[in-house]
């Protein structure tokens, strides 16, 4: 049985630029990504509307504000060097009532503290001039660097890179066991096969919490999954729609809101909404593990969660199994918008980690059971916007060097 001088769990995108990352900075370090599925990016990276974030939702100085400011940076110009399209289409933030304003007003001084490039506060009138069917809106917000990008094309390059640079991928690798002593790990995948390393990295998404509590870390916070459904604006309804456009988020509600994303293929999404999954990887309602379900159930931090927010919770679910509540949220900013304008879309599940007094953990959160050992617990949006700061943030932190 070889042994590298690292193994990383999880070929998404934060576990592939992480790998990149450790290559560029230490040439020859032997080094092998595994994964459970028979490609990469087969799960959240390759399940997001695409947004290449601005950083104008995140509070000033905090980690989530420095790693998307810095990320957006370094993802736009790898990007340019890979010839990955990254159009930059623009994002305006909506308010649809008065009430809305002040929260608005906070997020274009938030924007301003952050560095978010052209960021602009417009009228009604200068909204209408760029998206002429927002007649819904009295008030918003421009960041005019928002871009689009397909983050699973970003993991194809990235995998290029790693294999370039001397590194390993395995795919059909499911972790069962992870033996952990101080100079090496050993990892078990569920056929039988073993790898051995001297340093672990978990980026493991929708299981970071199984995956490190499997070598001694925290139990806390668990993930709990959230899966959010999209609609597809018909190809003779895409006149409605310009560039990126979001409501003002909600203060009760962790997650940004239904919202409109031009994709690079032309394509319009409308959502997503955010609804408990009833299974890690369930992309549809029926869709259900009871071990899945029983993590859920079991922990007190859901229970208060939802204590707490059990009428947004309703009104989600509901939105998700009516059309007609779904494209009624969606009309609070464009009025014109019909039913008939849409049809069912493509889903996604979001990894939301979550303490045990019920609060949703907003940033990155990291954990070190031990010196060769670091698991990234929880990566929220905007990490794949900020896959390569991340990267460099877990490199400084594994010390991943020959001996």
């Amino acid at each position: 049985m070889p042994l590298y001088d690292c193994v990383i769990i999880g070929a998404g995108i934060l576990g592939l630029a992480t790998a990149r990352q450790l290559l560029l900075e230490t040439p020859g370090l032997n080094l092998l990504v595994i994964d459970k599925e028979s490609q990469v990016a087969k799960h959240q990276s390759g399940h997001n509307s695409g947004v290449i974030h601005s950083g104008v939702y995140y509070k000033p100085g905090s980690l989530k504000a420095q790693l998307c400011v810095r990320g957006k940076h370094l993802l736009h110009a790898y990007c340019a060097e890979r010839s990955i399209k990254t159009p930059r289409l623009g994002k305006v933030i909506v308010a649809t009532s008065q009430d809305e304003l002040p929260r608005l007003e906070a997020l274009y001084e938030r924007g301003q503290a952050n560095g978010v490039e052209g960021i602009q506060y417009l009228s009604r009138t200068e909204l209408l001039k760029r998206e002429p069917y927002c007649t819904g809106g009295i008030a918003a917000v421009l960041c005019p660097e928002v871009a689009v990008v397909d983050f699973a094309e970003v993991c194809r390059s990235l995998a290029q890179d790693i294999r370039s640079l001397g590194g390993q991928l395995m795919t059909g690798f499911e972790v069962s066991k992870i033996n952990a002593e101080a100079s090496s790990v050993t990892l078990l995948s569920r056929e039988g096969q073993r790898v051995q390393a001297k340093k672990l990295i978990s980026c493991a998404g929708l299981f970071s919490d199984r995956i490190a509590a499997a070598s001694g870390g925290q139990k806390t916070p668990k993930i709990v999954p959230f899966r959010g459904d999209y609609l597809l604006l018909k190809p003779s309804a895409a006149y409605l729609v310009k560039g990126l456009i979001y409501p003002v988020p909600d203060p009760q509600f962790p997650f940004l809101g239904v919202h409109f994303t031009p994709r690079l293929d032309g394509s319009v999404w409308l959502g997503p909404n955010a609804v408990l999954a009833f299974k890690r990887e369930g992309y549809r309602f029926a869709d259900l593990s009871l071990k899945d379900l029983a993590d859920v159930f079991s922990y007190q931090g859901f229970w208060r969660l939802a204590q707490k927010h059990w009428r947004v919770g309703l009104s989600e679910l509901y939105q998700d199994l009516s059309k007609h509540a779904y494209v009624k949220a969606l009309q609070r900013t464009m009025p014109a918008l019909k039913a008939s304008h849409c049809l069912p879309g493509p889903s996604g599940v979001r990894a939301q980690a979550l303490a045990e007094d019920g609060s949703l953990v907003e940033d990155f959160v990291w954990d070190c059971p031990q010196e060769n050992i670091i698991h990234l617990r929880n990566a929220p949006s905007p990490a794949a916007t900020s896959c390569l700061a991340i990267a460099e943030k877990i490199a400084q932190k594994s010390n991943c060097v020959l001996v």
